[in-house]
């Protein structure tokens, strides 16, 4: 009879260990998502001297890097996106031109106040690996050499917000970043001296900007073997009301069709309107056939 009793008595004993395990892996576990997408585009066109349709010989060759992690627990969401890309084009008699350039950062950590809805803090990044030249301008420095335009950190931005952020499905969300530090920074002294990008005065290498963000994010997969993502960001400068160069918008999108677990056309359009780099709308795209690896854990 004692022997029964111990054998229910330890049965029990571990039936509640178990239980309080579960429950404590339910609470502490990590909830980490990664999704990792990196590869290679090339395009090649040849023609022959003689070749009567017309068209110029060119190479272009471009490289991409995207991590994705996310962490959710009953209380914490985190959210951490790199996005980097570097391309270059070739062109027959003429010199090698970039055709993408882009290093991108954003970080947030939510706390949960509804459903739906969390306080967030978030630090953004964006800025580009190699300079750029305006090929139909020559330097002011030196007239056999173009314009440089830009570069690494020349500029940067640089924005820490705070507020509130929506989510009403897992593939979409919003942020109203009522308290946002936008700083840009120009850390290269050519561009520096050109007064370039909003500074106050030629020679000055950091603007600091006090605005509210909105920014609305959505990606998913729309269809098999198809994702699409796109962001639309706007700034709106407290200090700044009434001027050309109040608001800045930015949109940036993206659309991969994956033929094979390896090949994929890659599609992204990015549009820039910010009174301050130029007074025009600023449009890039590009649509490339790559190889890409993808892991997500």
């Amino acid at each position: 009879m004692i022997n029964n009793k111990k054998i229910l008595l330890s049965t029990l004993l571990l039936i509640f260990v178990r239980i309080c395990a579960a429950q404590i892996d339910s609470i502490v576990a990590p909830r980490w998502k990664h999704d990792i997408q990196t590869g290679i585009n090339i395009n090649q066109a040849s023609y022959s001297d003689n070749w009567k349709g017309g068209g110029v010989s060119s190479y272009a060759m471009g490289w991409f890097f995207n991590y994705l992690a996310k962490y959710k627990s009953t209380h914490l969401d985190v959210n951490s996106d790199l996005q980097m890309q570097l391309g270059y084009l070739q062109l027959k008699g003429e010199l090698q031109r970039k055709n993408a350039d882009r290093i991108f950062y954003d970080f947030k950590l939510g706390k949960r106040l509804a459903e739906k809805w969390s306080a967030f803090g978030s630090i953004n990044f964006l800025s580009q690996f190699k300079p750029g030249y305006d090929f139909k301008t020559k330097s002011v420095v030196d007239s056999n050499k173009d314009s440089l335009i830009s570069n690494f950190l020349a500029p940067a931005y640089l924005t820490s917000s705070v507020g509130i952020e929506y989510k009403p499905v897992s593939y979409l969300w919003m942020r109203f970043g009522a308290g946002t530090l936008r700083q840009t920074f120009v850390l290269d002294k050519e561009i520096s001296n050109a007064g370039l990008y909003g500074l106050k005065k030629p020679g000055d290498k950091l603007r600091n900007q006090l605005v509210f963000q909105y920014i609305i994010n959505f990606d998913k997969d729309i269809a098999h073997n198809v994702n699409f993502k796109w962001r639309y960001m706007v700034n709106f400068d407290y200090l700044n009301m009434g001027q050309p160069n109040t608001f800045v918008h930015i949109i940036n999108a993206n659309l991969i069709l994956k033929a094979t677990k390896y090949i994929s056309t890659n599609v992204t359009v990015n549009l820039i309107r910010d009174y301050d780099m130029d007074k025009e709308v600023q449009l890039a795209q590009t649509l490339s056939l790559g190889i890409m690896y993808s892991l997500s854990k």
